[in-house]
């Protein structure tokens, strides 16, 4: 029998779901048919994959090493199926302009402004679009051709996600400012030290990178160890701090009703957002494009933050950064 990529899904559903029965119910497929798929290709491949008994099934050694092969193998394919629809779209384009853009990003405030900067100026090209509070999954997924851009997040000086041979610009560079309720004593104040927030909990979103430790040593330099730290998605973070159980760590362009961004004292804290791509990708050619609207929908987003756009005045440096006469390779 000649070993297919369907019989490989049949080989990581096993090992996911942990029962026959359960994978082939994953799969769409009878138990019997199941169970006799898994049969030729043991046989195909010379030895069995799973050891079989009344909990399930778990893989030999030999099924590890199938696996090991099958999850870089499966991902693969289907981003080259993925690239190859996307060449096949963007063919025939005189101005360089893609017919289809799959856009990721960890920021939300950003994608929406993207988005609409993207219809505004090129109604004829579909967007879809990839949400991750992690940067490093977003650049994983631009290498392997599922997404075309990612929009990023980096703590500070922090280099940009990991993965070799993107393309990355940073955008803006911006302080981390405090998000309390209006209610809040220190709300009114155009500074807060971090110190006056030592009795305080926090609610904060998952993150990938050096952030956590950096919050962590800028309190240690204040004088206080945080106290609890709720991890939460955005909507809870945000339900936290309007209730009045919690401040958060926030953009400095975040506006919200009945909330209020404050600065940090001496900027403890910096956050970068980049975007990056695979220079060697379909859409290379509408990079310097996306640095431009991405500029841009930044812009938007600072000029409609009367704390922010006041703060910079004050601060240069930070914000906006040069667009590129050419663009950077990192």
């Amino acid at each position: 029998m000649e070993l297919e990529l369907r019989h490989l899904k049949v080989v990581c559903a096993l090992a996911d779901e942990g029962s026959v029965t359960k994978a082939a119910a994953s799969l769409g497929l009878a138990q019997p048919a199941l169970t006799a798929q898994l049969n030729r290709i043991e046989k195909s491949l010379g030895g069995p994959l799973f050891e079989r008994d009344h909990r399930g099934v778990r893989a030999t050694p030999l099924g590890d090493l199938v696996l090991a092969r099958a999850r870089v193998m499966l991902p693969a394919m289907s981003g080259l199926r993925e690239e190859a629809a996307r060449l096949h779209q963007n063919e025939g384009r005189d101005d360089g302009t893609p017919a289809h853009l799959n856009l990721g990003a960890s920021t939300g405030a950003v994608l929406g402004q993207l988005i609409q900067a993207l219809a505004a100026e090129h109604a004829e090209t579909v967007v879809t679009t990839h949400a991750s509070w992690s940067s490093e999954e977003l650049a994983e997924m631009v290498v392997e051709g599922r997404i075309d851009f990612a929009v990023v997040g980096v703590c500070a000086d922090a280099p940009p996600p990991s993965q070799h041979g993107l393309t990355w610009h940073e955008v803006t560079s911006d302080p981390v400012f405090v998000l309390l309720p209006r209610t809040h004593p220190l709300a009114d104040k155009p500074e807060i030290d971090l110190a006056q927030l030592a009795d305080e909990d926090w609610a904060a979103m998952p993150i990938d990178g050096c952030f956590p430790s950096c919050f962590a040593a800028a309190c240690a330099r204040a004088g206080f160890t945080p106290r609890t730290i709720y991890q939460a998605d955005a909507v809870s973070c945000i339900d936290l701090v309007e209730s009045g159980h919690a401040v958060a760590l926030c953009q400095a362009t975040r506006e919200l009703p009945g909330l209020v961004t404050v600065p940090i004292v001496d900027t403890p804290l910096r956050w970068r957002h980049l975007i990056g791509w695979r220079p060697d990708s379909t859409v290379a050619g509408f990079a310097d494009e996306m640095v431009r609207l991405t500029t841009r929908s930044y812009a938007e987003l600072i000029g409609r933050s009367r704390v922010y756009s006041s703060w910079l005045q004050g601060n240069p440096g930070f914000g906006l950064q040069p667009l590129p006469s050419v663009t950077p390779r990192v």
